[in-house]
């Protein structure tokens, strides 16, 4: 099986790190941006997208700093998604850093999807 491509990227967000956080860990606020319905039971999280769902359990989070998932259906050992919120110490500027692992030939896709659903937070947060 081949191993996955680390994406890493990095979106400028107008909004204090306990504002985003809310967006990026809650049910509601994630199903607001990220999935068209979102639901959790400890720490698994379904995800919805009109007729597809897929599960995710959170591996690790600190309040107001990152989330961690992974999805259930990924067996690949290594491969997570992350949100990161990074605080600038100079200029104090936030940013969400989004951390994920896709195959070689789905990289611009994930890129693609993870670009759409930012833009649709920041549309969300007016950020």
């Amino acid at each position: 099986m081949s191993s996955k491509v680390r994406i890493d990227l990095e979106f400028p967000i107008h909004a204090s790190p306990s504002f985003l956080f809310q967006y990026i860990s809650t049910p509601d606020s994630m199903g607001e941006w990220f999935a068209d319905n979102v639901n959790s039971r400890g720490k698994k999280y379904t995800f919805m997208w009109n007729d597809s769902e897929e599960v995710a359990d959170r591996l690790a989070q600190k309040t107001d700093v990152f989330i961690r998932f992974k999805w259930e259906e990924d067996e690949d050992e290594d491969s997570y998604f992350e949100l990161r919120i990074e605080v600038d110490d100079l200029t104090k500027d936030v940013s969400l850093l989004v951390i994920d692992f896709a195959e070689e030939d789905e990289v611009e896709d994930s890129k693609m999807f993870w670009e759409n659903q930012i833009a649709e937070l920041k549309h969300v947060i007016g950020g």
